[in-house]
C-alpha cells in the first residue's frame, strides 16, 4: 500500500515537473497576451470617447451615444478574448480536446439565437441607430407609429415622451422608418387666413414686415437658419385666402418662434384693419320624409 502511494506521488511529481517545464510557459504566454489585448481594447475605446468629448458641449449627446456603442463593443471584445484564451488554455496548457466543447457551444449558440431572435434584432438595430446617429436625446421623432421627444436611447430600446406626457418605450427592433423632425433645423410653417376682399399685395407686404422684424429681434436672430419668407397665397377657399409664412429655425426654438410669430401677425393685421378669413358656410339640405 505504501509502495503504491509512493508510486502515485512519484507520478504526480513527474507530471508536475513536466507540466511546469513544457506547458506552464504556454499558460503564462496566453494569460499575458489576453491581458495585453484587453488593455489595448480599453485604451482604444477610451481614446475614441476622449476624442468625441473634445468637440465641446454641443457634442455631449453624441458622446453619450458613442459611449454606449463603445461599451457594447468593449464587452463583446472582452468576451471574445476570454473565450479564445480559455479554449487555448484548455488545449495547450491542459491538453484537453476542445472539439466537443466547440460543437456543444455551437449548438447552444444556435438554440439561443433561435430563441432570442427579437432580442438580437433589437440590439442590431440599436447598434445601427447609435453608430449612424439617426437621432439623439432631445430630438422629436416619429418611429413605430408614435411621435415624441427622445428621452433615452440604448442598445435595447428607445424611450419617447409625447405631447400629453405619455411615455412610449419602443424596442429598437420595431423601428423600421425614422422621421426626425428636429435634425439640424426646423421649419415654422404658418397659414395666415385673411378675408377674400382684402388687398393681397398689402397683406403680403405686412406679413413680410412682420417676419423681417422677427428676424431682427436679438432674442431669435441667433437661432434663425435662413431668411424668413412669405411666398404668397397658399390657398383660396370660399371667403378665406391663406398666405404662407416660412421660417427655418433651430429645433429648440421652433415652438417659441411659432407663438411669437402668431402674436405679431395678429397684432399687425389688427393695427391695419385686415379682416380675418371666414370659413365657407356649410349647408345641409334636409328633406322631410314622404
Amino acid at each position: 500500500m505504501e509502495e503504491r502511494f509512493s508510486n502515485i506521488l512519484h507520478d504526480w511529481r513527474n507530471y508536475l515537473v513536466s507540466w511546469t517545464r513544457d506547458r506552464a510557459p504556454k499558460l503564462v504566454v496566453i494569460l499575458l497576451l489576453s491581458f495585453i489585448f484587453v488593455r489595448l481594447l480599453d485604451l482604444i475605446t477610451k481614446r475614441i470617447v476622449s476624442f468625441s468629448e473634445r468637440r465641446g458641449p454641443e457634442g455631449a449627446q453624441r458622446t453619450q451615444q458613442l459611449r454606449t456603442v463603445v461599451g457594447a463593443v468593449r464587452s463583446f471584445g472582452v468576451f471574445l478574448i476570454v473565450f479564445f484564451a480559455g479554449m487555448s488554455v484548455l488545449r495547450d496548457a491542459f491538453n484537453i480536446n476542445i472539439g466537443p466543447l466547440l460543437a456543444s457551444a455551437g449548438i447552444a449558440g444556435l438554440a439561443i439565437g433561435f430563441g432570442a431572435q427579437t432580442l438580437v434584432k433589437d440590439f442590431i438595430n440599436g447598434f445601427s441607430i447609435l453608430v449612424e446617429n439617426q437621432f439623439q436625446v432631445g430630438d422629436t421623432v416619429r418611429v413605430a407609429g408614435v411621435t415624441g421627444i427622445v428621452e433615452e436611447i440604448n442598445m435595447r430600446r428607445t424611450t419617447l415622451r409625447d405631447g400629453d406626457g405619455t411615455l412610449h418605450i419602443v424596442p429598437n427592433g420595431a423601428i423600421q422608418i425614422v422621421s426626425n423632425v428636429t435634425r439640424d433645423w426646423s421649419q415654422v410653417t404658418l397659414n395666415v387666413s385673411v378675408d377674400y376682399n382684402e388687398n393681397s399685395d398689402r397683406v403680403i407686404e405686412l406679413l413680410r414686415q412682420v417676419v423681417q422684424e422677427f428676424a431682427s429681434d436679438p432674442e431669435f436672430r441667433p437661432d434663425i437658419v435662413s431668411a424668413p419668407a412669405v411666398p404668397g397665397i397658399e390657398r383660396v377657399r370660399g371667403r378665406e385666402v391663406d398666405y404662407l409664412v416660412l421660417v427655418k429655425i433651430q429645433p429648440r426654438r421652433r415652438y417659441d418662434a411659432e407663438r411669437e410669430l402668431r402674436r405679431r401677425i395678429k397684432a399687425r393685421l389688427a393695427e391695419n384693419n385686415i379682416k380675418a378669413g371666414i370659413p365657407a358656410p356649410l349647408f345641409v339640405e334636409h328633406h322631410p320624409p314622404n
